[in-house]
């Protein structure tokens, strides 16, 4: 671990305090883990990311961990095909995700006028929308198809946000 990383809590880490959880050092372990990873790992990739900062680390641990994250509403589960959940911190704002289908690169991105659509159809229809995600699956073109019609391309972030 990075010299003083003991004292600081990561970003999860911290989350998990502010809802209460006892902060066990696997536990740290893995928080940190999962505050620096820059894309979204399923519970295998986590466990082989933790083991190399701590070897006592079980996989049932990354687990046990995992599923209380998602109970306390700290980390989301997310299906992006595969046969394998990915896990991202629960975070305010609005992204979302576009899937390639041929290599499971998952490329996050925002787009705010699809945001405003999508409270004005849920206020249009009598609701105040609480949450809403939305999920592309795709194919990457070739790089000479469709050049000269493309639309621009919203701002895009791969694989995640700065969590810092």
């Amino acid at each position: 671990m990075a010299a003083g990383s003991d004292v600081m809590e990561s970003r999860i880490g911290r989350m998990c305090i502010e809802r209460g959880l006892k902060m066990t050092g696997q536990r740290r372990v893995i928080a940190r883990v999962l505050s620096e990873a820059q894309d979204h790992p399923d519970v295998e990739e986590l466990y082989r990311r933790a083991a190399q900062l701590d070897s006592r680390i079980s996989v049932a641990t990354v687990y046990r961990t995992v599923r209380l994250l998602e109970e306390k509403g700290i980390l989301e589960r997310r299906d992006f095909g595969g046969g394998r959940a990915r896990y991202e911190a629960t975070e305010e704002g609005d992204h979302y995700h576009l899937i390639d289908v041929e290599t499971g690169k998952v490329i996050e991105f925002e787009d705010r006028e699809h945001a405003e659509l999508i409270r004005r159809i849920a206020r249009d229809l009598g609701f105040d929308l609480v949450s809403h995600r939305l999920e592309l699956f795709a194919r990457k073109r070739p790089a000479d198809a469709g050049q000269d019609t493309a639309a621009p391309s919203p701002p895009a972030r791969t694989g995640g946000r700065s969590k810092r």
